[in-house]
């Protein structure tokens, strides 16, 4: 047995928040949460029950270490980050808006820790044979910064070679790079990818699909046909087809609105969560998308950016029939 069922690797920042939907010019105080896409996806599967390590790079002061130790108190391995002594961390501030004013996301990431890691950095002997299972990637790893995409590319070459699969989410972020940049920076990792995750809205302006949900599957399906791809549809839900395969679609299953933040992650670790442990290879991608839905619809439930549900609440919903909850006592 692997010690690890999933390894992944990206920054994780301190979030700061204005209290309600203030405006951070009048916030007299803001609410401190941490966050960061794979580390997010970690804490959903280390919560589903996997057993995951997060790699990365952080300073070696208190706002490093409370980065750290949130997450492992969470269940996520960190036992193998790096850690700086002289490089910062990365922060980002959320605004959360109301009516016409939406919510606004300020980064303060230049130059942090995690942008600085360079490939030797990674520590080796867990991409040795048998170590890991599977390794997960998005793409906010790969526009940081030039170092933090070869780190990616060389965590995909160890993890290539020591049998373990891969999945890779584009997670476009505008305030990092252009849909050009991001299609010839993602391109090789899409190309490697077992399972290609991305929403609908950041295919149409990165590669050019059509807004149709099959038909933007079956263009990036020629694009990427050794990958099962996962296309993401906001209220409408997902679709998914594996390689050579007709599209499965999943509903989205009922959801709150207070912790949309992260709703994504969740997602992702409800389908690798069920992509690794359902042994049906007929039933395991539409198993998948069901617990993605189901990860998913549980997070908006709750501030933050982590998912942090248990396996029962997420099993529970799976199993509803999308029928409203009941008052537990």
């Amino acid at each position: 047995m692997a010690d690890y069922d999933v390894l992944t690797l990206g920054e994780t920042m301190l979030r700061f928040t204005p209290p309600g939907v203030q405006r951070i010019d009048q916030a007299p105080h803001f609410e401190l949460e941490v966050g960061g896409t794979e580390s997010n996806t970690s804490v959903g599967l280390a919560r589903l029950g996997l057993n995951v390590a997060w790699l990365s790079r952080l300073p070696a002061n208190p706002l490093g270490r409370r980065i750290a130790r949130t997450l492992a108190g969470q269940g996520v391995d960190t036992a193998h980050v790096v850690w700086s002594a002289t490089d910062r961390l990365g922060l980002y501030f959320v605004e959360f808006g109301d009516g016409p004013r939406p919510t606004q996301v300020t980064y303060d990431r230049a130059d942090s820790a995690m942008s600085r890691m360079q490939p030797e950095e990674l520590p080796a002997a867990l991409f040795e044979p048998g170590r890991a299972r599977h390794l997960h990637l998005t793409g906010i790893t790969v526009a940081i910064s030039e170092s933090a995409a070869a780190t990616a590319r060389r965590a995909v070459a160890l993890a290539k070679a020591a049998g373990m699969s891969f999945s890779f989410d584009v997670n476009y972020r505008a305030k990092l790079w252009s849909p050009a940049q991001a299609k010839a920076g993602c391109h090789e990792f899409a190309s490697a990818a077992d399972i290609f995750f991305t929403p609908i809205r950041d295919a149409e302006s990165i590669y050019g699909v059509s807004a149709d949900p099959e038909t933007a599957l079956a263009q990036l399906q020629a694009e990427y046909p050794q990958a099962t791809i996962i296309l993401t549809l906001g209220a409408e839900g997902a679709i998914g087809a594996e390689s050579g395969k007709a599209a499965i679609h999943q509903s989205v299953f009922p959801a709150g609105t207070v912790g949309r933040i992260g709703g994504g992650d969740a997602f992702t670790a409800g389908v690798l969560y069920g992509y690794l442990t359902d042994t049906n290879a007929e039933s395991r991608l539409a198993t998948a998308l069901r617990w993605g839905a189901a990860a998913a619809a549980f997070k908006y439930t709750i501030p933050g950016d982590m998912p942090l549900f248990e396996k029962e609440e997420v099993e529970g919903l799976l199993h509803s029939g999308n029928q409203p909850p009941q008052v537990r006592r």
